[in-house]
């Protein structure tokens, strides 16, 4: 399966990812997949980096050529309040996004 196909699965059952990130091992709740420039990016909270549960959990963007070694997890998780699924970065250039209804 391909790291996209493995990002929609994540998405569309809510469930987290474990993956390397430019050398980094992290775990993610990813929240929607888009294109930018001609890539695709996935957004997604950051739960865990180097196997430490983050105390701040923010949103990032991970850039899909960055990605290594993406696993799908058991895990589930619930939709952050950070994230802003009209923002105007995601206009016409979403390719899939959690739904609130999905699970």
């Amino acid at each position: 399966m391909t790291n996209n196909q493995l990002l929609l699965e994540a998405i569309a059952l809510k469930k987290c990812v474990t993956l390397v990130y430019n050398n980094v091992p992290m775990k993610l709740a990813p929240h929607v997949l888009y294109s930018k420039h001609n890539a695709v990016f996935t957004d997604a909270v950051i739960l865990e980096k180097h196997g430490v549960a983050r105390r701040d959990k923010k949103i990032g963007a991970f850039h899909l050529s960055g990605i290594n070694e993406l696993q799908l997890t058991d895990q589930p998780f619930e939709i952050d309040a950070a994230f802003e699924p009209a923002a105007e970065k995601y206009a016409g250039v979403t390719l899939f996004m959690v739904s609130a209804d999905a699970g």
